[in-house]
């Protein structure tokens, strides 16, 4: 990964393979002009202060993710000025906000992939700022090339990631200032190996290697695992997980993971779905829909991820993170539409539909997670194409049994730049899942299918415990082009609002 550096050298002297500066649009001024962002002041100095119309002239603009490049000044050590769009220029004695400066430095890391080093002059008027554009970087040289000829010498376009990023205005001997720099690491750095296990091909990561992966990360940061193969499922009375994972040669799992703090007062559990191969089953998806159905454990990558995070922040809160792996396949032991699975909890459910499996890995998950009676718990799910039709491919959607929780979840998303939307749980739908033969069938109407989903699954959460359903079907994986710092492929979505509700549990904000 990346290696990221404080520093407080000025940008002339610095020995580097290029110095990145933000440029914003002045939307206070009728010409909509463009301005140099602070942090670049030493390099607008040696411009004569004329930076912004060299730039203009080039045809910056300053818009987001835009980026320019110029030969830099005379006397500086790095042959090259990145220049990166931050958006509209904060109002007077505002600051920009961490979300432009993960996005431009997210687009500068990858724009710079083949360079050693190079040196982010964007403005860092407090901690938290180095905290979100070292993210940014490490985020935006995120590259997936286990599977090219050349491994890792070569990615990005045959160039290899960024080596080295040095921020500049950073305090390499503040407290504030290393510790925001060392959780952009540790977050970034997790959420990439989700985003390495989403983009594995489904033929390496089945549930037996998912779940030797967890227990590989759980040993080298103190996490307790425990791992129910087929046999401890089937003696557990796990329905829904082996009823999924009937069909497949490589048998289901369910992984628990636990991250514990002596100084913790509350607990949360993660509930990851984790389909490494969705098929449909016997209810076949149809041609053009099977190809990127290796990301449909993108849940369980992001609560493996997330409790790893947490154990290497330290954070004083209890964390269990539960994956339920399958593989949904075809075969003559399959489930087949009619079949009856007894659930976990003893309920009973109708499969009508083998395609609407992610909630029966997780109805199990979640029983489970309830009986230790954690404070609350939070799914993460690519549950359904209904939410991406609601909200499109870059928000996800949050429902829960309470609004306070939903919002306060909600509010974590936005805060570490995760676009989600607050959704309802209308009761009238729950009637559509009623069954003859069974407590539940796992299907209702067509309409609101995203919602008949989250009312399915509140049906296995523990009384009175809170919940939130995360439906990241949509932002889970990046079938366009890369922008800001999120890539082509996975996408790590919903890592950065788990860690950020642990955080703030652990710091008794959350809500």
């Amino acid at each position: 990964m990346t290696a990221l550096t404080l520093s407080t050298a000025a940008a002339p002297g610095l020995r580097a393979d290029a110095i990145v500066i933000g440029v914003a649009k002045d939307t206070a001024s009728k010409s909509q002009s463009l301005v140099v962002a602070p942090g670049a002041e030493a390099v607008d100095k040696a411009y004569d202060g004329r930076l912004a119309g060299v730039l203009e002239t080039l045809g910056a603009s300053g818009a987001e993710g835009e980026v320019t490049k110029l030969p830099a000044p005379s006397g500086f050590k790095a042959p090259i000025v990145v220049a990166v769009g931050l958006g509209a220029q904060p109002e007077k004695d505002a600051s920009f906000d961490a979300e432009a400066l993960r996005r431009a430095a997210g687009v500068a890391a990858r724009t710079l992939a083949g360079a050693k080093k190079a040196a982010f002059a964007l403005p860092l008027t407090e901690a938290a700022d180095a905290g979100a554009v070292g993210e940014g970087v490490l985020l935006g040289a995120y590259s997936f090339d286990a599977y090219k000829e050349k491994g890792a010498a070569k990615a990005k376009n045959g160039k290899a990631p960024l080596a080295e990023a040095t921020l500049l205005g950073g305090k390499p001997r503040d407290k504030a200032y290393k510790a925001a720099v060392e959780r952009a690491a540790a977050v970034a750095e997790e959420l990439n190996r989700a985003r390495d296990l989403v983009n594995t091909p489904p033929n390496d990561l089945n549930p037996e290697a998912f779940a030797a992966v967890a227990q590989a990360a759980a040993k080298e940061h103190g996490i307790k695992v425990q791992v129910l193969d087929e046999k401890a499922l089937t003696k557990g009375g796990y329905g829904g997980i082996l009823g999924v994972g009937a069909g497949s040669a490589a048998g289901p799992r369910l992984v628990k993971l636990s991250y514990t703090s002596s100084k913790a007062t509350k607990s949360l559990a993660f509930v990851g779905k984790g389909i490494t191969y969705d098929s449909g089953g016997i209810s076949l998806k149809p041609a053009g829909h099977n190809e990127t159905m290796k990301c449909d454990m993108a849940g369980a990558a992001a609560v493996f991820a997330a409790v790893v995070a947490a154990a290497r922040l330290g954070l004083e809160v209890n964390v269990t993170g539960w994956l339920a792996l399958a593989e949904n396949m075809p075969s003559g032991s399959a489930t087949r539409p009619g079949d009856v699975l007894r659930m976990y909890s003893g309920k009973t459910v109708e499969v009508l539909n083998t395609d609407a499996e992610g909630r029966l890995v997780l109805a199990d998950a979640l029983w489970a997670a309830s009986q230790e009676k954690p404070d609350a718990i939070i799914d993460v799910a690519t549950l359904t194409g209904a939410m991406m039709l609601a909200l499109g491919s870059r928000t996800y959607g949050v429902m829960a049994n309470d609004d306070a929780f939903r919002a306060a979840v909600h509010e974590a998303a936005e805060e570490v730049g995760e676009p989600a939307w607050p959704m309802p749980l209308p009761e009238h739908l729950r009637k559509g899942m009623d069954s003859a033969t069974a407590d539940i069938a796992n299907m209702g109407e067509r309409m609101g299918g995203g919602l008949v989903a989250g009312l399915f699954l509140r049906e296995f959460v523990g009384e009175g415990i809170a919940w939130a359903h995360l439906d990241i079907a949509g932002p889970a994986f990046n079938e366009g082009g890369p922008f800001g710092y999120t890539p082509k492929g996975g996408t790590g979505t919903a890592v950065r609002t788990l860690v950020r509700v642990a955080e703030l549990t652990a710091a008794g904000d959350l809500g």
